[in-house]
Parts: C-alpha cells; sequence; structure tokens
C-alpha cells in the first residue's frame, strides 16, 4: 500500500482538501484515494467522499467517550467533518454547473417571410 503527497496529482489534490499530508502515517492509501476519485468523478466530490468515509469511521469507533479527565466525542468530530464534506459537494456542483452552463440555440431560417420574422425578433431582443 503505497502513500504519495504529490499536488501536481488528483490523489494529491484529494489529500490536500481532506487533509491527509501525513505520508508517514495516512489515512488513506493511494489506491482508496484512486476508488474514490473513480466513485465521483473530480477532485472535490471525491474528497467529500473520503471526509464523509472518515467521519463515519470516528463515529462508530470513537463514540462519546470519558476515560479520567479525557473525553471524546465522536458525534461531534463526525459533523464537522460532514459539514465540510458538504462544502466541498456544493463545490462540486457549482464547477460542473459553470462547466455546462453555456447553452444556446440557432434559429433556422428557410424562407423569406421566416427571415423577415428573425430579424423582427432579434431587433425586439436586442
Amino acid at each position: 500500500m503505497t502513500s504519495t503527497y504529490d499536488l501536481a496529482t488528483d490523489v494529491g489534490r484529494v489529500r490536500l482538501l481532506i487533509p491527509d499530508r501525513d505520508i508517514d502515517a495516512p489515512v488513506f492509501d493511494d489506491c482508496e484515494i484512486g476508488a474514490f476519485l473513480a466513485l465521483e468523478g473530480d477532485v472535490r466530490s471525491a474528497a467529500a467522499l473520503a471526509l464523509e468515509t472518515i467521519a463515519a469511521d470516528q463515529a462508530l469507533v470513537l463514540k462519546v467517550m470519558r476515560l479520567l479527565d479525557v473525553q471524546t466525542d465522536g458525534r461531534a468530530v463526525a459533523e464537522a467533518l460532514l459539514k465540510r464534506a458538504a462544502i466541498l459537494r456544493a463545490q462540486a456542483e457549482e464547477a460542473i454547473g459553470k462547466a455546462s452552463g453555456y447553452f444556446d440555440w440557432a434559429e433556422m431560417v428557410v424562407t423569406d417571410f421566416g427571415l423577415r420574422e428573425r430579424l423582427i425578433n432579434e431587433g425586439l431582443r436586442g
């Protein structure tokens, strides 16, 4: 299981966003991040899925525990991670919307009357 942190790659960009930058003790290996990328299709959505996975793990493992003066709250950690994941998903949807937001149509004119009508309508729109 290899773990790399190269910002020139999508795997490195996902690591940057989740954050999983400690290569000596990574949360996910490159294959797992590659699977997130394959499932989601873009870096931000893959990072959101990774954060959701971490949140689920935190909620299951930590729960709410108190030992002497130390208390852990897995639910609070999970909520914070899920909020970050929601922000990343919104950014991904916004980027997709901007990329596919160029929509236009073309009018085809086949008669003289159609040409006259098109010119009049274009003048009214402009």
